[in-house]
């Protein structure tokens, strides 16, 4: 339990980013979520609309720290090569 007021409110402010990452984060799941689900369907169209939106969110998760810029990188990689896949 924080005694001084500076712990007090380094407490309050570790809660306020605690609960926007655990939302970027969400976010961020979802939309690989949606990919991940038109993929398996096989609906390339839809596949490739949702990497287009999706790609945009993970960007900005790596942005603001909540993933690293590699690992973001990394994802959108393979999540095209999968969404390309299915026009061959």
């Amino acid at each position: 339990m924080p005694n001084t007021t500076s712990a007090k409110k380094a407490t309050r402010k570790i809660a306020r980013k605690t609960a926007i990452n655990k939302q970027r984060r969400s976010r961020f799941a979802t939309s690989i979520r949606a990919v991940e689900d038109a993929i398996s369907a096989g609906d390339g169209k839809k596949a490739r609309a949702a990497l287009a939106k999706a790609e945009p969110q993970i960007m900005r998760a790596a942005q603001s720290g909540v993933l690293h810029r590699n690992t973001a990188a990394r994802k959108v990689s393979r999540l095209n090569a999968r969404v390309r896949k299915l026009k061959a």
